[in-house]
Formats: C-alpha cells, sequence, structure tokens
C-alpha cells in the first residue's frame, strides 16, 4: 500500500478547501483502515467551506472534513473483534467514549465526550480514514456505495421520523433540504396516512413527491399554508410536523398546524435564538409534544433504517444530484451554493 494519500482539507483558518496530499492515517488497536468509495457533500460541510461563524467555533485547522461514508476495511487493529479485512462498512458520523453517564444510559449520539469526523477528527473526503471498531456499521454489498455514504443522514430522518409511531398518522414536513426530504420518504413507508412538505425550492418539491409526499407547498408562493392545512383537516390539524429546516417562521407554522396533543419533532438548526414564543399556548394548555433530535440513536435507528430499506420501498437516490472524482469537490460545493439551489446530495468519489 502507498504511504500517502490525497485528501480534501481546511488547512488555513479561511474560506474554501483544500485538495493535498498527507500520510495514510495509522490506525489505533481498536481502529479500522478504511478505503473510501463513496462520500457525501453535507450541510454542515458546506460551514466549513464557507468559514462562517458556525464553522469557526466549531473546527480547529487543519482537518480533512467529511462525514458520510461507505468502503472497504483495508486493515484492522489488533484489538478489533468484529470486523475483517474486506468487510464493506459505513459509520455513524458520532464517535462515542462509551463510559459517560449519558453514554451508559443508551445515548451514545450525545456522548459527554463526543468527538465528529470531519469535526473533531479527520474525515471521509480522502481515500482512506481510520474509524474506531465502535462507530462501524456493516452493509451488504446489494446498497450501492453511494447509498451507503447517505445511511448517516438518512438516520438522522428515521430518528426524527419515528420517534415515536407514524403509522395512520398525518404527517407535515418543513424543509425541503435532504434530510427532509428523506424524512418524506420514511413517513410514507412507515405507514403515515397523510405526507405534506413544505419548501421553497420548486425542483426539491418535485423531489420531494418523487420521496412519496402527497401534497407539496411552495413558502415563497403560498402564504395561505397554514389556513389550507387547517381547512384539509376541519380545524383539527395534523398529528405530527416535523420541523428540518431551523426557520423561525417555520417554527411558528409548525405550532399552528399541529392539532391538540400532537407530536412536534425539531430538528433543523435556528440561526439564531427563537424570540417571542408562547410556550403556554402552544405547548402546555394544547398538551403537544416536543421531541428534540440530534442525530441518530446509536444503533437501534440503523436497525430500523436497516429494515426499512431491506423492503426496497425507501430509495434515497431522488436526492442525490451530482456525483464527481474527490479532484473535483471544488465544482460539488459550487453547484450546493450558488445558482438556483437544485442541488441536493453531491457524491464524491475519492
Amino acid at each position: 500500500m502507498a504511504e500517502k494519500m490525497k485528501a480534501v482539507r481546511k488547512t488555513r483558518p479561511e474560506p474554501g478547501l483544500e485538495l493535498v496530499e498527507i500520510d495514510i492515517p495509522r490506525i489505533q488497536p481498536d481502529e479500522v483502515l478504511l478505503k473510501v468509495e463513496a462520500t457525501a457533500i453535507c450541510g454542515s460541510d458546506i460551514h466549513f467551506y464557507n468559514w462562517d461563524a458556525y464553522a469557526q467555533r466549531k473546527i480547529k485547522p487543519p482537518l480533512t472534513i467529511g462525514h458520510e461514508f461507505a468502503g472497504e476495511i483495508v486493515a484492522v487493529g489488533n484489538a478489533v473483534k468484529h470486523y475483517k479485512v474486506g468487510d464493506y462498512v459505513t459509520a455513524d458520523s458520532h464517535i462515542a467514549c462509551g463510559n459517560c453517564a449519558v453514554c451508559k444510559i443508551g445515548l451514545q449520539h450525545i456522548c459527554q465526550n463526543l468527538k465528529i469526523f470531519g469535526n473533531e477528527v479527520d474525515g471521509s473526503f480522502a481515500e482512506y480514514i481510520a474509524v474506531p471498531e465502535g462507530s462501524l456499521w456493516r452493509l451488504d454489498r446489494s446498497i450501492p456505495s453511494e447509498i451507503g455514504a447517505l445511511m448517516e443522514p438518512m438516520g438522522g430522518a428515521v430518528q426524527a421520523t419515528l420517534i415515536e409511531p407514524v403509522t395512520a398518522q398525518s404527517v407535515v414536513i418543513f424543509g425541503d433540504g435532504p434530510i427532509g426530504l428523506f424524512a418524506a420518504g420514511v413517513a410514507t413507508v412507515a405507514g403515515a396516512s397523510k405526507v405534506s412538505l413544505v419548501g421553497i425550492v420548486p425542483s426539491r418539491l418535485e423531489v420531494a413527491k418523487k420521496m412519496g409526499a402527497n401534497t407539496v407547498y411552495n413558502a415563497l408562493e403560498d402564504k395561505q399554508i397554514v389556513e389550507k392545512i387547517l381547512d384539509e383537516t376541519h380545524g383539527l390539524g395534523v398529528d405530527i410536523v416535523l420541523e428540518m429546516s431551523g426557520s423561525h417562521a417555520a417554527l411558528k407554522d409548525a405550532f399552528s398546524i399541529v392539532r391538540k396533543g400532537g407530536r412536534v419533532t425539531l430538528f433543523g438548526l435556528s440561526p439564531a435564538p427563537v424570540q417571542e414564543f408562547d410556550f403556554n399556548y402552544n405547548v402546555i394548555l394544547r398538551q403537544v409534544r416536543i421531541r428534540g433530535v440530534a442525530g441518530r440513536h446509536m444503533w437501534d435507528t440503523w436497525q430500523v433504517l436497516d429494515g426499512l430499506m431491506q423492503t426496497g420501498r425507501l430509495d434515497p437516490r431522488p436526492v442525490i444530484t451530482g456525483e464527481l472524482p474527490l479532484e473535483e469537490f471544488d465544482q460539488g460545493f459550487k453547484q450546493l451554493t450558488t445558482g438556483n439551489r437544485d442541488g441536493l446530495k453531491i457524491i464524491l468519489r475519492p
């Protein structure tokens, strides 16, 4: 094996990323060395590319970014027990300590000592990545690597959607980003009675229909969405609202359309604290359940996602809007940050 590899790194505290040649990682006893077959650009990677305020707080260059990936194990540490060379895998983006009080109650994904690929440790925009055994998830070769690389963000959609059952329930999703679109597919496959999605990009709303949404609304063109949903439900409201956009306006609308005793899942991150929110009416007096979701449970969410994928009915491919060699990463980021926002998931091939 060669000693050097290509990697896309944040080398300096400024906008942009660089393709550089660095040493192939030396694995620790509890790690495997993974040859990356596919890796996907995430919204957080765009923050790092732009070097905005969030990025400046979150990461410290130099760093290889990327945390959504799939590939084949080419070397294993001597303490690795359950994986071998040749295994085809993906991984949760979270590296949990396994020993803190939060991990011990089954919430490893929000571990007190959490590390994330491409955030605190080198990530997947490279030919090889070192992955602790505790973060690995085995894949069947029937799942193409571009879909294997999307298991991590799809897991977020599964957790947000199915944190409580949706069977025979009406669901409205705010947000036409990749995870909102995945959530439309998850809710449909899980048996929701009706799935609606509210977004702002016409091409993404068409993708939402392909993912299973029965109805879509363009929030930039239609200022009567709340009224229409309440009219359709005879004033009752919908059973479940998934807020995946982080928009303050969407958050307000979410609580306007959820029924008494219904559920609002909050997944989208707001750019600033929400002001003037009436908890008395929106939550307490109407007994609305709020579920905050940050990522996927390790590992029950992955088990559910595996089962949904095995049905053959959950197909994330409509959300993939491009595939490029790693060397053309900059083109991928430009597709996602400029123009009419048609880009969703870009797959990079090292």
